[in-house]
């Protein structure tokens, strides 16, 4: 049976089926049972072929049914650049923005229909370079959006130029003899745009990125989910480090919310916190450190620790990078704070006058 808003339940103990319910409560239900086919639209999927576009786009329509919406009140969002082809994939309602601005347009759909699951796709191009201010804005006032950041570390529609996620040093058509800049890791800037819902997954792992989507529609807010995306034409084997199985035991810490954070073989890698300076490091597990092992809480009101594991990863290698949900915590929504002030305005002060305000008292006559 398929199931309904209500009865989604957040993987592992980070959330609850009240949140869900809190989340999507104003969605209208679908009628009928729906199927991953439901959701997958009549147009010809063009990416290239091997792109890690069509792992994701397969995960997504293939959890949409979980949500027991009505695909008529569910909406894609996307700006520019190859993962912003996603909203012709998707047989819901679906907008091909502009460069960056997806979170503004989405934001704007959000506040005005709450009736609506307004979902945000973005890459690391679009959202962390023209877009930069409209994300961290979307992330600091907690809009119900759902944000899928596909991240690739190139410019992939442009045909190779370096993005704000790529390495320093990159060779690219645009930086010949390497980049320069610093690059931007999204969860560390969501983190300090203060989100309420922050991940990281993978594109190839379609459980673990089918149970953070599950977490991200449950979310009251702004959830942003960060996917890590491979671009097989001009950035290929980016995440091979993280997607190897011999490699990826002893590089990748998958998050689990109220366990010890261990990773490696039998467990045998912790990250400990230094009982002296509060930093966190990676370290091998033994009898004397086990005590310092963090035990992950995505709850806690105070980003710092979720801030810490954000930068465990070294840069270049990817070697102990984290994945799923960093941060889940409940904050006031923004398009709900604004219903109930609208309100409030109308009880105290009744329906607005807009000729009124055009000819309010902060206006002039010009007498040539």
């Amino acid at each position: 049976m398929t199931e309904t808003a209500e009865t989604v339940t957040p993987a592992n103990g980070t959330g609850g089926a009240g949140r869900a319910l809190d989340a999507l409560s104003l969605v209208p239900k679908a009628t009928a049972k729906q199927s991953m086919k439901d959701f997958k639209s009549d147009q010809e999927v063009r990416w290239c072929p091997g792109c890690g576009d069509y792992a994701v786009l397969s995960a997504v329509q293939g959890f949409m049914p979980e949500l027991g919406l009505a695909k008529e009140n569910i909406v894609f969002v996307s700006g520019i650049g190859c993962s912003s082809r996603f909203p012709y994939y998707m047989n819901t309602y679906g907008m091909h923005s502009i460069h960056g601005r997806a979170p503004a347009i989405a934001t704007g759909l959000a506040s005005s229909r709450p009736d609506l699951s307004v979902w945000v796709v973005t890459g690391d191009g679009d959202a962390l370079s023209i877009g930069g201010n409209h994300l961290i804005h979307a992330l600091r006032r907690n809009v119900n959006l759902k944000i899928l950041l596909f991240n690739n570390r190139i410019y992939g529609l442009t045909k190779g130029q370096y993005s704000p996620t790529s390495e320093v040093g990159k060779i690219t058509k645009s930086t010949p003899m390497g980049s320069l800049d610093t690059p931007f890791n999204p969860v560390s800037l969501a983190l300090g745009a203060e989100a309420s819902f922050v991940a990281r997954t993978v594109d190839s792992d379609r459980k673990h990125l089918t149970s953070v989507l599950r977490e991200a529609a449950a979310h009251p807010g702004t959830a942003l989910v960060e996917i890590y995306q491979n671009c097989n034409i001009f950035n290929d084997g980016a995440f091979e480090v993280l997607k190897d199985r011999e490699q990826a035991e002893n590089a990748v810490i998958r998050l689990e919310h109220g366990r010890p954070i261990r990773f490696g073989t039998g467990g045998a890698m912790g990250v400990v916190r230094d009982p002296v300076t509060g930093d966190l490091a990676v370290a091998p597990v033994t009898p004397a450190n086990e005590s310092q092992v963090v035990v992950h809480d995505a709850h806690n009101p105070s980003p710092t620790t979720a801030f810490a594991l954000s930068r465990l990863a070294d840069p270049d290698t990817l070697h102990h990078t984290p994945i799923g949900v960093f941060r889940s915590v409940d904050r006031p929504v923004y398009d709900r704070l604004m219903s109930e002030q609208l309100d409030t305005a109308v009880e105290q002060q009744g329906k607005g006058d807009l000729a009124a305000l055009f000819a309010g008292g902060d206006t002039w006559t010009v007498v040539g």
